[in-house]
């Protein structure tokens, strides 16, 4: 009765909060808020009265990538990209969806995505210059692609070395990167650590701190510097999705990975990188794994309220209401 109730009373919630900012909500809004088959209908309803829209396919594609529908986010970011071939932008969602796709399809495939990706990133920055976000992607493809399909860490150095004017704490973080691939943690924690100093404090960059101790294996570390990204003054709350998910992953404080996301959940401040569906599931399974079957299926609920379509949510509360 009381998981009956609950559920009832999160669904008037959400009714009253979607009708309170319908006249006002944006696609951006609508993602940041995780309301992703509203803004879908919506986006879907405006490229059938114009074929033209660009910026709408952009949407779609965004929406879809948040489910991790990497076909669908796909097909709509090539209409952007064919509809405003110099739009950076376009090119730089274009490239990630190439590069989701190419990490859940065997080696031959992921070699062609990961070719049609380099060339999208690589327009994104030719047509804007100056955009962080586009060269900092392009210097992550470089990093981790070989050499065979485009990588390579001189190319990313050069990549580093024109951030270092535009974004210096970004440019140390792709510098603690590459240092990582060669094998090199002394060099890499100390740029890891020169980009918090560079951002004074930034929540992003204690998160990467973060899980460079995770991937060397130094948990204590790695949970210190996830509470620093947490409670840090700047940066956006974004992170504490990010952060409950790394503690579970870890096997670690899950009692703080759940209060995490309840904070996220809780704020007015949300983001389209940790979508509130997203924040529901995310939840749901630090729950799971703490035994509380009937809390995890009802934030699994409220993850489909969203975003129906979501199937991690799917499959999570097909097997939590089997046990």
């Amino acid at each position: 009765m009381r998981s009956i109730l609950n559920w009832f009373l999160f669904t008037v919630i959400l009714s009253t909060t979607l009708l309170a900012t319908d006249a006002v909500a944006s696609p951006a809004d609508l993602l940041a808020a995780g309301r992703v088959d509203e803004v879908i209908a919506s986006l879907q309803s405006q490229v059938k009265a114009s074929p033209e829209n660009a910026g709408a396919y952009n949407y779609l594609c965004r929406a879809y990538y948040s489910l991790g529908d990497w076909d669908r986010a796909i097909a709509n970011c090539e209409k952007s990209v064919k509809l405003a071939s110099d739009n950076s932008d376009y090119h730089l969602w274009l490239g990630r969806a190439y590069g989701e796709k190419a990490d859940h399809v065997n080696p031959f495939s992921a070699a062609s995505l990961a070719g049609k990706l380099r060339r999208e990133f690589e327009r994104a920055v030719e047509l804007s210059p100056n955009s962080v976000e586009a060269r900092s992607d392009l210097a992550e493809f470089y990093i981790d692609a070989p050499g065979i399909v485009g990588g390579g860490l001189d190319k990313a150095r050069l990549q580093a070395r024109a951030l270092a004017g535009l974004a210096p704490a970004k440019a140390h973080y792709l510098n603690g990167r590459i240092a990582e691939k060669e094998k090199d943690a002394a060099v890499a924690e100390k740029e890891y650590r020169a980009a918090i100093d560079a951002s004074q404090g930034h929540a992003n960059d204690w998160l990467n701190l973060a899980l460079f101790y995770r991937h060397g294996n130094k948990l204590d570390d790695m949970e210190q510097a996830l509470m620093r990204a947490a409670n840090a003054p700047k940066g956006q709350n974004e992170v504490l999705v990010e952060a409950s998910e790394i503690l579970q992953r870890s096997g670690r404080n899950l009692p703080e990975a759940t209060q995490l996301a309840r904070r996220y959940i809780a704020s007015n401040s949300l983001s389209e990188k940790s979508p509130l569906f997203k924040a529901h599931y995310v939840l749901g399974t630090a729950l799971e794994k703490q035994g509380d079957k009937e809390g995890a299926a009802q934030e699994y609920r409220a993850a489909l309220a969203l975003a129906g379509n979501f199937s991690a949510a799917q499959q999570a509360l097909k097997n939590v209401s089997k046990q």
